[in-house]
Formats: structure tokens, C-alpha cells, sequence
């Protein structure tokens, strides 16, 4: 059963999503509810020609910082200083790029307007960051996400050089600050860095365990 949201500021239990990890629909993408949701382990994930839709899929994708691995020539790529990082000083270009950003098997993208104007209110009231990869003082990677307690929900990254998001990531891991980095989305290259698979009841664990 999908539940069916309305003015009221509350989400169904994520153990009662459907399969695909589906929840609820409707909705607004408010700070208030985004933070409820982020809170409780759900996030929203649509496109234009859909209403708002809410996941808290079964499993998770994560990384956890100190499981990161950093290949030999990834350690050789940051020791060269060809790329300079920066955060939270250009929230909106970044969104704004990784909603642009080719995705393998996907058409579109769930980085819709109301979405990007969203995530920039968060950004705004220091919920929602961005980490900026820069070569020759231009942009050329980054990803956003919102924390929650000690876990990072990342939302989306992008790449326009070798490297670029790799490197954003990395950055954030080292940063100290997160416990735990929602990836939601497998891909082979943050498999590769550490990220795996977690059952819902372990992410929320992790999750509830460490709001502050």
C-alpha cells in the first residue's frame, strides 16, 4: 500500500514501503518535511511528469568513511595538487550541474526545479552542503547531500574531468564529520571505494543512533 500524503506533517513507517522501496506520493518538498523525511531514513525521488515521490528503500548503499579505499594512483592524483576543493561555496552550481550530469541507463533527471530550489532552502539554513572540485579555477566536479546528525545523505554528484567526483568524495570523508555516507545508488566506482550494501533496520540504526 503506497500512502497518500497530505498537509500533515508525517510519513508512513519506512518498513512499510513496497519492494522498489516506494512509500508514499505527495506532499511538499518544504524544509520542514524534507528534514522529518531525512530524518526517518526516506527522501524524495521523481521526475517532472510525476507527482512527489517518497523511498526508503530495504537496503542502502553507504560508505563508511573509515572503509574508504583510495587507489595508488587516486593518492597520486590528490598529492598532485591539479585539483582544488572547496565547500559550501557554490551550492546552487553544483546542483545545478548535477542536474545536467549523463547518468548510464537513465534519460532525464530527478533534479527537477522545485527539487534544486528545494535543496537550495536547505542549503540556506545549513542543512543541505556542497563539496567543490575546481582545476584552473573552473568547476569541473562536485556533489551535495544533506546531514543528519552524524550520517551524510549524499544526494547526486558529477564529473566534467577525471577524477573530479572521486575527489569530492574523498574530501568528505576525511573531513571527520560523518559517521556514515549515503550513497542511495549503486555504482561500480563507489563500490570500488568501500561503499556497500546495508539492510534498512542497520542504516536506520546508524541513522537514529546519531542525531544530534
Amino acid at each position: 500500500m503506497i500512502f497518500r500524503l497530505d498537509e500533515r506533517l508525517i510519513f508512513p513507517k519506512p518498513d512499510l514501503a513496497e519492494p522498489d522501496g516506494l512509500l508514499a506520493v505527495g506532499g511538499d518538498l518544504s524544509t520542514e518535511r524534507l528534514l522529518l523525511a531525512y530524518q526517518n531514513g526516506i527522501f524524495p525521488w521523481y521526475s517532472d511528469d510525476t507527482p512527489i515521490l517518497w523511498y526508503s528503500p530495504h537496503e542502502r548503499f553507504v560508505l563508511y568513511p573509515h572503509e574508504l579505499k583510495v587507489s595508488k594512483s587516486m593518492r597520486q592524483v590528490l598529492r598532485s595538487g591539479k585539483l582544488r576543493v572547496t565547500v559550501d561555496t557554490c551550492f546552487n552550481d553544483v546542483i545545478t550541474a548535477c542536474s545536467t550530469a549523463p547518468r548510464e541507463g537513465q534519460d532525464g533527471t530527478w533534479i527537477v526545479p522545485d527539487m534544486i530550489a528545494a535543496y537550495n532552502r536547505l542549503h540556506l539554513e545549513g542543512y543541505a552542503h556542497s563539496v567543490e572540485v575546481w582545476q584552473n579555477d573552473e568547476l569541473v566536479g562536485g556533489l551535495y547531500g544533506v546531514h543528519v546528525g552524524d550520517v551524510f545523505c549524499g544526494e547526486s554528484m558529477f564529473s566534467r574531468v577525471s577524477n573530479a567526483s572521486k575527489t569530492a568524495l574523498i574530501h568528505l570523508c576525511h573531513t571527520g564529520l560523518y559517521k556514515l555516507v549515503d550513497c542511495q545508488v549503486h555504482t561500480g566506482h563507489l563500490e570500488s571505494m568501500g561503499a556497500r550494501m546495508i539492510s534498512r533496520e542497520q542504516y536506520m540504526d546508524v541513522l537514529l543512533n546519531n542525531l544530534v
